[in-house]
């Protein structure tokens, strides 16, 4: 072990560099190779316009979170009812 550093800090810098060392080959893994090579039978269709990606993207995860909140906040039976 190097001199002047604490067992502690060296393991937390092992910890550190194997998660990041696993990470990147994960990433590096899972990268798509010949992404761009189309293969036989291959139809893509045409491409999503920014408003359509906003919206299937951003807008229908907030609205489905919406409806789920207000849906559990409706049906809350631990509320106490004011008299």
């Amino acid at each position: 072990m190097l001199s002047g550093v604490s067992n502690k800090v060296f393991k937390n810098a092992l910890r550190a560099g194997t998660v990041t060392a696993g990470s990147s080959l994960m990433l590096l893994l899972s990268s798509p190779a010949f992404a761009l090579t189309r293969d036989d039978g291959d139809d893509p269709g045409k491409g999503l316009s920014v408003i359509e990606t906003l919206g299937l993207y951003v807008a229908a995860p907030i609205g489905l979170f919406l409806v789920i909140a207000v849906l559990v906040t409706a049906t809350d039976k631990t509320r106490k009812t004011s008299r």
